[in-house]
């Protein structure tokens, strides 16, 4: 492939980032950025913008791009293919109550049937159902329903032909079915009332087609299947990525069905599939602690790190943003068990990181439940550079947890897609993983604390989604 280069899009919640890397070996050439405003809604347009500050809608040298993005955050088309609306983001909860309708409505095998998961908030079916029951007027303009990467790709080819996108962000909808592999019209008929048009989905190495410039753009993905593309996964191993949000995904030979709800069953951008655990409680908890005593991230970490592990019996609940997984629609955490030694600076940021560690190790161990056993865990997103977070999740779940080098993994992934899409091949590129093993005292607390926070209401749902299953 000698010197050929390629590009990568994400287009994240909180930003655009855009990578140029060597299509032979994935060696990075120029990466930058973009911030996006930190809203639960949002015009495209400023996505579009973004891509523009990042230098992603004219690049230089790139022979091939691909877009990824963040999953089920869903954008309205009017006839003429004008934006109706700002675009409802994936953690926005208002349309909670309207994915236990949708699943009370038809029952739960139904949906585990055909889309391989139970709505929730972020699911587009359960945010068209809520904009048909709370904003009639503007349901009766839809006329196409797009996902972020999809609306991108499309503007990037001028938004003259039929938009695309690929199967693994169609699997993010709640109507399309993995195992038949197409939209399931009945499910987006009875949750929005009416038949809508619905992008093209292409093979994952398939072109959506050429830019005014030349440059040959892929048919992207979504940000979980980019993130597992970026780590070139096998089948059996887990991915932890704890950025703004969190999640806790496997890649598997095809479905994974949970019937309580919990694990949803999304396509790769492969020919498998990625059970996964989507929590809106990531890294930002740490942010907020360490804000909160008025000290910055990297501190916070240092006194996490040299607390005792226990952090004096102090629980903290990181539901700081409300919750999709146990489903939380308040914002309510909580900080327990406090006694005056565990009134301290590394006490409360030792809670802190023991409260986001054990819902990931919860995730991860209800995962495993209906996935089996991980072949392997790997750890990713800003939450990886945390060594106390790092640690306790290594201490929590008993697993050697290995790190991928700091980078934008979604970007890489895509990048590599555009790779495949340029080449025909998916290319091999180096990826130097570090392990970390538990410590060997956490035998002695690592269960009590686990024990501890279940205990508080770590993984009990609240709310009206609830009751869904």
């Amino acid at each position: 492939m000698g010197s050929r280069r390629v590009a990568g899009v994400d287009s994240s919640t909180q930003s655009t980032k855009v990578v140029v890397v060597d299509a032979g070996s994935g060696e990075l050439v120029h990466s930058a950025a973009a911030r996006h405003p930190e809203v639960s809604e949002v015009w495209p347009q400023r996505w579009w913008e973004a891509l523009g500050e990042a230098g992603g809608r004219s690049i230089t040298g790139a022979r091939a791009l691909s877009i990824t993005s963040q999953q089920h955050t869903t954008i309205l088309l009017d006839r003429r293919n004008e934006v109706l609306r700002p675009a409802i983001l994936w953690n926005d909860l208002r349309a909670m109550a309207s994915g236990a309708d949708l699943v009370r409505e038809l029952g739960p095998d139904r949906w585990l049937r055909s889309p391989g998961l139970l709505p929730d908030s972020a699911h587009p079916v359960s945010k068209l159902r809520w904009l048909r029951e709370h904003e009639p007027e503007t349901a009766a303009q839809v006329e196409t329903v797009l996902l972020p990467h999809d609306w991108l790709t499309w503007s990037l080819l001028g938004r003259v032909a039929q938009p695309s996108t690929d199967r693994s962000d169609a699997s993010s909808t709640g109507y399309w079915s993995i195992a038949g592999g197409d939209y399931d019209d009945d499910l987006l008929r009875h949750s929005f009332g009416r038949a809508v048009l619905t992008p093209e989905v292409l093979p994952p190495d398939a072109p959506a087609g050429a830019s005014a410039q030349g440059l040959l753009i892929g048919a992207g993905c979504g940000d979980n299947a980019a993130t597992h593309l970026a780590l070139a996964t096998d089948v059996g191993d887990m991915v932890i990525s704890v950025g703004t949000s969190a999640t806790v995904s496997m890649r598997t030979t095809g479905p994974v069905l949970d019937p309580t709800g919990r694990v949803d069953t999304m396509a790769d951008a492969r020919s498998g599939a990625i059970p996964i655990i989507a929590m809106l409680n990531g890294a930002r908890v740490l942010v907020a602690t360490a804000s909160m005593l008025g000290i910055t991230p990297v501190r916070l970490d240092k006194l996490a790190a040299r607390a005792e592990p226990t952090a004096g019996g102090a629980v903290m609940l990181p539901y700081l943003d409300g919750e999709r997984n146990p489903p939380r629609e308040e914002r309510h955490g909580a900080l327990l068990g406090l006694s005056r030694p565990a009134l301290t600076p590394e006490m409360i940021a030792r809670a802190a990181v023991l409260g986001l560690a054990c819902a990931i190790a919860d995730a991860a161990d209800a995962l495993s439940r209906v996935a089996g056993e991980p072949r392997r865990i790997l750890l990713v997103g800003g939450g990886a550079k945390s060594r106390a977070l790092r640690q306790a999740l290594v201490d929590l779940t008993g697993r050697t947890i290995h790190t991928a080098p700091e980078r934008e993994h979604a970007a890489f992934g895509a990048a590599r897609q555009a790779a495949w899409v340029l080449t025909g091949t998916l290319p091999r590129w180096p990826l130097g993983l570090s392990p970390h093993h538990p410590s060997e005292s956490s035998g002695a607390w690592a269960v009590d604390v686990r024990a501890a926070h279940r205990a508080a209401g770590l993984g009990r749902p609240a709310g009206p989604a609830a009751n869904s299953s």
